[in-house]
């Protein structure tokens, strides 16, 4: 059975709250009442209400700052005012706003019935939403890797195939891109002695202590050197070493990680004996080898000898169809995290997040949604809620996709996302987007009407 909306009537009299009553709206949904000079925030917080009718013509209090403020409070909330007729530019501010609709006075009860009609049935498509993007997200998670761009499924399947039988590794990828979780996925299924994966953080050694760290030395092999100590690969012995950032390595030390490579063995400094180990080496770079090859700073039989295997990880922007898969997924992990239960962020995040072109690859969505998490006080992250720098961001012109993935857009579907950038731009001044347009402004609100921008 399906719940009832909860609706509430912010008016300064009681007669219009009278008449609702006496309508069929009241067998459908629960009416409530609130005058404005009441706790509004309290009221809609206990009654959970989820669609707000506001007389726009009240004297005591200014609807269109009070709608900002209710959005401020629950971006989710519905509101729709019902007032006198007002001009067009006025009606599109409103709407811009986060009104949801206006209906114009006088008005015929089958009006308001159609309208909280259609916004039952919006309300429970985002629900229907939501379930079948958790039902995604389980589907497309591999190992807590989550895709469902043929980039990613690609992957999945190249894992699936080399991860048991491979002897060495070369993943690639900007930074973010969870280069790390894809050496950990490969280590946990192709470990049966459950032996744990050795990581070499190679950009945070100095470069005077690679060999040492590396391979390890035997005690009185220099100044400061009281004990003997193993080495990495040591420790790695029967089991899988990471080399993250291998790009760092100096060649000196390239040069004795060859030898490792191809011989099995290697000998800690300061020891007369060769020590016979069985690795098998992952290597991480964020850095493009074939130039470092070319600039003499990256052996050529060393990239060879780890590229056996080659994963490449896309960066975000490359697959835009995994980031609310991923965004969900974050949710998950933060909402255990703080003891919160936040269900997911807003249709501006989204659209935002869709058009952003996440430098910091996933760690920065990561990092995005934990702080936002953190800053709100409401079910669905918001603009409000994100970093300052997302909250300005826009896209420049030339960012206008004029490709989508399959076929190229239409001149109608450009000049709309065109019109949303001036309008973006101009901060919603309509005489200013119609003189850059170079048409009247009854042209633009005719435009604004075509693509749903208005109504």
């Amino acid at each position: 059975m399906n719940r009832k909306l909860n609706i509430l009537l912010i008016d300064e009299k009681l007669d219009f709250y009278e008449q609702i009553r006496r309508t069929p709206l009241l067998n459908s949904t629960n009416i409530f009442y609130c005058s404005p000079q009441e706790d509004l925030f309290n009221f809609i917080k206990k009654n959970r209400i989820q669609v707000i009718l506001l007389d726009f013509d009240q004297k005591k209090i200014r609807p269109d700052s009070l709608l900002v403020e209710l959005k401020g409070h629950d971006s989710l909330l519905d509101v729709i005012f019902i007032g006198n007729p007002i001009d067009e530019e006025k009606e599109f501010q409103l709407i811009n706003s986060g009104a949801t609709d206006f209906i114009t006075k006088p008005f015929k009860w089958g009006t308001l019935e159609k309208v909280i009609q259609k916004l039952a049935e919006n309300r429970a498509l985002r629900k229907e939403t939501f379930r079948l993007e958790k039902k995604l997200e389980e589907k497309y998670t591999y190992h807590g890797i989550i895709g469902k761009s043929p980039y990613m499924l690609e992957i999945f399947s190249i894992i699936e195939k080399i991860a048991k039988h491979f002897t060495s590794i070369l993943i690639t990828g900007e930074t973010g891109t969870g280069k790390e979780l894809v050496a950990r996925i490969i280590h946990n299924l192709s470990n049966p002695t459950n032996t744990e994966l050795v990581i070499c953080d190679c950009a945070s050694i100095p470069e005077n202590l690679f060999e040492s760290e590396l391979f390890g030395y035997k005690k009185g092999a220099f100044t400061g050197a009281d004990r003997d100590k193993k080495g990495l690969f040591d420790k790695a012995n029967n089991g899988i070493i990471f080399l993250d950032e291998i790009g760092e390595i100096p060649p000196p030390v390239q040069a004795k990680l060859l030898r490792v490579l191809d011989f099995h063995q290697f000998r800690p400094i300061g020891s007369n004996e060769t020590k016979s180990i069985k690795v098998k080496v992952i290597a991480a770079t964020n850095r493009n080898l074939r130039e470092c090859i070319k600039n003499k700073t990256f052996r050529e039989d060393l990239f060879y000898r780890l590229n056996k295997v080659e994963i490449h990880i896309p960066s975000l922007r490359e697959r835009p169809e995994d980031i609310l898969l991923l965004v969900r997924h974050f949710l998950n992990i933060v909402n255990k995290k703080i003891s919160k239960n936040i269900k997911g962020v807003s249709r501006s995040v989204q659209k935002l997040f869709l058009r952003y072109e996440w430098p910091g690859n996933a760690r920065e969505l990561e990092n995005v949604l934990q702080r936002a998490a953190l800053m709100t006080k409401k079910e669905f992250i918001d603009i409000p809620d994100l970093p300052k720098y997302l909250q300005d961001y826009f896209p420049p012109p030339k960012a206008i996709p004029y490709k989508n993935k399959e076929s190229f857009i239409s001149l109608d579907e450009m000049e709309k996302e065109y019109i949303l950038y001036l309008l973006k731009t101009t901060e919603n001044n309509l005489k200013k987007t119609a003189e850059i347009l170079n048409v009247s402004r009854t042209t633009l609100y005719n435009k604004l009407k075509k693509y749903r921008l208005y109504h």
